[in-house]
């Protein structure tokens, strides 16, 4: 069965930090692009970073740029979001992707497995 699973998500002070994992399991990922999106309440679901299968090229949204930061590990299978610094803006629940394309695009529908999310709260 193929899944991601997210973690790290949590409650933090605005201005804090978090790091957020996401790791597949079922098949291998290292030639996918991978990203996060996020939905806060009454939202739709937005785009918020993606990296290319090799981890050259990366893509963020307005609202995450310059303050959100993307990587991989194509050994560990995974891909991570540290963020940093948080503001109440940025709760949400935060859900890893794999898309079935190799570059970082911000495009949701390019995305095929998805994760059960990770809950982010951020306290003003």
């Amino acid at each position: 069965q193929v899944q991601l699973v997210e973690s790290g998500g949590g409650l933090v002070q605005a201005g804090g930090s978090l790091r957020l994992s996401c790791k597949g399991f079922g098949r291998t990922f290292s030639d996918s692009a991978m990203a996060w999106f996020r939905q806060a309440p009454g939202k739709d679901r937005e785009f918020v970073a993606a990296i290319s299968w090799n981890g050259r090229n990366t893509n963020y949204g307005d609202s995450v740029r310059g303050r959100f930061s993307i990587s991989r590990d194509n050994f560990e299978n995974a891909v991570y979001l540290q963020m940093s610094p948080l503001n109440a803006e940025d709760t949400a629940v935060y859900y890893c992707a794999a898309s079935q394309f190799k570059g970082s695009t911000w495009r949701r529908e390019a995305y095929d497995y998805w994760g059960q999310g990770t809950q982010v709260t951020v306290s003003s």
